[in-house]
């Protein structure tokens, strides 16, 4: 292993554990030439499929992408960095599960679609809004249409009527 800073070779393993997810080694390491105290971490390499974009171009799946994507829905919202590794990890095991070679970029899509359904409305919203590229209001508000029930939608709208009357009987009071 080299040093990141002084890219020396005689480097040591000061510590060594168990990652988190008991499917890796964190180890601490100490450069003998500059003193540079890093970390690293072994990951058994697992074999997940290729990607094929819509494009047809494959890549190798990258679950940093997926990750980038889950931070970006999940803002501000109250989700926490182990639920979108949680997700991250389920995807990566299905997929491992799966057997295949290759999967499509809208397979792993959906997964990810169906796993923030369940773990955040608002963030499945956003999600959905880029991923299906909406392209106009009626798409988004039927993707909406399936989050609420019909009794709930009409509680909402009814209570957006209200709020919307009273208002108006506010202003002519005022």
């Amino acid at each position: 292993m080299r040093c990141p800073r002084c890219d020396s070779i005689t480097t040591r393993v000061v510590d060594s554990r168990e990652g988190v997810d008991n499917r890796s080694v964190r180890r601490r390491r100490e450069c003998e030439s500059c003193g540079f105290r890093y970390t690293t971490f072994e990951r058994i390499e697992d074999s997940l499929p290729m990607v094929v974009k819509k494009s047809g171009q494959r890549e190798s799946f990258d679950r940093y992408k997926i990750l980038s994507g889950l931070r970006k829905a999940c803002e501000k919202r109250p989700v926490t960095a182990e639920q979108m590794d949680d997700v991250v990890k389920s995807i990566e095991a299905q997929l491992l599960d799966s057997g295949e070679k290759e999967v499509s970029s809208k397979v792993v899509g959906e997964m990810l679609i169906d796993r923030l359904h369940a773990l955040d409305q608002v963030a499945y919203v956003r999600f959905a809004s880029v991923y299906r590229e909406f392209s106009d209001i009626s798409e988004f508000m039927d993707a909406l249409r399936q989050l609420v029930s019909p009794k709930k939608l009409a509680e909402l709208t009814a209570r957006g009527v209200n709020s919307k009357n009273e208002n108006e009987e506010d202003k002519h009071r005022g």
